[in-house]
């Protein structure tokens, strides 16, 4: 599968088959190309928290406050990225130029976790509605948690059809 295609066939899943686990070598290929992500000065700021089981299921209730992602209850694999310190170099640029790098190298990782995902037939799905306090204690982390990633087989892999802007929106040339 090429990028344009992981591209057009990755969405976000809101039901997965509960009963069909995720592969170790699927899980090791996402976990691998997490590795490989750019970020500023290649300093990493995250952690990846990979929860299964009894794990899974914990982390899946802390982000379902007010009835948000009830689907992760039956996601068999969790990912929790959490913030770490940048590197002396990255903390200089963002300090000298005012730009938060690691909320950009935060998401340009989770952005490799899910093509990578579907590049394995995996469905994922991005969640920011989380508690933070709830994460870190299932996780047993200091930092603060920033994103958690379902994963899992999706329970129909039919595609909706993608609502983006259209390039005349998106883009300028000059």
């Amino acid at each position: 599968m090429n990028f344009t295609e992981i591209a057009q066939s990755r969405q976000s899943c809101r039901s997965y088959d509960p009963g069909r686990p995720i592969e170790q070598e699927k899980l090791e290929a996402i976990l691998a190309s997490a590795r490989l992500a750019p970020s500023a000065c290649n300093g990493q700021p995250y952690h990846l928290t990979l929860c299964q089981g009894e794990a899974a299921k914990e982390v899946a209730k802390a982000t379902m406050g007010m009835g948000m992602n009830k689907f992760a209850a039956n996601a068999p694999a969790l990912l929790v990225i959490s913030e770490e310190p940048y590197v002396k170099s990255a903390a200089l640029g963002a300090k000298l130029k005012k730009n938060d790098y690691r909320s950009m190298d935060i998401g340009i990782v989770a952005a490799y976790i899910t093509a990578e995902a579907a590049a394995q037939g995996l469905g994922s799905c991005i969640l920011g509605w989380l508690d933070d306090e709830k994460l870190r204690s299932i996780c047993g982390l200091d930092a603060p948690v920033r994103l958690v990633i379902t994963l899992g087989y999706p329970e129909d892999d039919k595609l909706r059809e993608k609502k983006r802007k259209s390039l005349d929106e998106l883009v300028t040339y000059l």
